[in-house]
């Protein structure tokens, strides 16, 4: 989603203060970050640029370095070497403190023993915002996230999607310059999660708020991203738009980590590649010869005998508008695909499968030892 003046344009709560003085976020920049603990080296030279306004997901496995990335922008962690600058300043050595951020974490880590409307308040208080005016922006903030009427209540009276509203209207409250988001979602329940994800994006949008998101998840990082991160091993290996990462890959590992993939063997010769049979365009160069083609469900279909390459359904699910199936083609390669609802199948039933003419992903066949 592209951010512009239209999207922000969204109607407004006219005595929303916290919405009628929404700027258009600053810009974040990291250079050069490094992160050592010990000897142990997490983030090796991360460059990331956000534009004012922009959120972005730093999205990859458990252990690739998003969260410490998270932590050293918001000066939870200080980096062994590089530069982290926002409007072009550096806060490299800026206390967390001071570096005016907004901060919401996977556990809600509320005060049990102050009510709603006093948890969101709490850092304007702690700013020696007078009383009056601490809970009319709290309440402001607690409009916003559609929970104003529950100002009231303790805690333990929410349920757990409330209470991680709850913190986001406390981070948001004190209209901070950049609002960090790690893994906030990851302890809610499926549609609890999808109804908040969407939340905060409206949310966001509204704002302008410079945002950076934490997850594994990535139907999480492609629904509300402006742009997403890729890493592994404390480096970025991609950084685009949601369509840009699963359309045109840069690397095979970003292939397979966002969206679906079956793994096939191909053989590329001048810039295609045949799959079963069937001459498709090469992502990428690659060299002559045996290679692995990365395979989207959607682009493998179902076709007639005679077609393809023959296979047996291993397994069948049903997901309301489609339904997505599992196979083993007669050389034994598993494949998942995608079709129409009603193309129902069922396990041991013999099929033909062909791919569809879009370029893919390719990578060199590893050569056994």
């Amino acid at each position: 989603m592209t951010l512009d003046a239209t999207a922000r344009a969204l109607p407004r709560t006219a005595d929303n203060h916290l919405l009628a003085a929404a700027g258009d976020g600053t810009r974040v920049e990291l250079r050069g970050i490094v992160k050592d603990f010990g000897a142990t080296r997490v983030l090796h030279g991360v460059d990331l640029d956000i534009a004012p306004g922009e959120l972005v997901s730093l999205l990859g496995p458990s252990g690739c370095g998003k969260t410490t990335a998270l932590r050293v922008i918001s000066g939870l962690e200080d980096a062994t070497a590089g530069v982290v600058a926002f409007g072009g300043t550096d806060v490299s050595h800026t206390p967390t403190n001071n570096r005016d951020i907004g901060m919401v974490f996977q556990a809600y880590s509320l005060f049990p023993h102050l009510r709603v409307v006093d948890n969101v308040a709490f850092g304007l208080r702690r700013r020696r915002v007078d009383a009056r005016t601490s809970r009319r922006r709290a309440g402001e903030a607690l409009e916003l996230v559609g929970l104003d009427h529950l100002a009231d209540r303790y805690p333990h009276q929410l349920s757990g999607g409330q209470q991680q509203r709850v913190a986001l209207a406390r981070a948001l409250v004190t209209e901070p310059r950049v609002l960090l988001l790690d893994e906030p979602l990851s302890a809610l329940d499926a549609k609890v999660r999808v109804q908040l994800r969407d939340e905060i994006r409206r949310i966001q949008l509204r704002l302008g708020t410079t945002t950076v998101f934490v997850t594994h998840d990535q139907e999480e990082a492609l629904a509300v991203s402006d742009r997403i991160a890729v890493m592994d091993a404390g480096r970025i290996e991609q950084i685009g738009s949601p369509e840009e990462l699963y359309r045109r890959p840069a690397t095979p590992r970003v292939a397979a980590f966002i969206g679906l993939s079956s793994s096939v063997p191909g053989v590329a010769r001048g810039g295609t590649v045949t799959v079963w049979g069937a001459e498709v365009p090469a992502q990428s160069a690659v060299p002559d010869g045996d290679v692995d083609v990365l395979l989207r469900p959607e682009h493998v279909l179902l076709v007639g005998a005679g077609s393809g390459v023959g296979a047996v359904v291993e397994e069948s699910t049903f997901l309301g508008s489609f339904r997505r199936s599992l196979v083993r083609t007669d050389d034994g390669t598993l494949v998942r695909l995608q079709h129409a609802a009603e193309d129902r199948l069922e396990f041991g039933e013999r099929v033909h499968i062909a791919v569809a003419p879009v370029p893919v992903v390719t990578t060199e066949r590893a050569r056994p030892r």
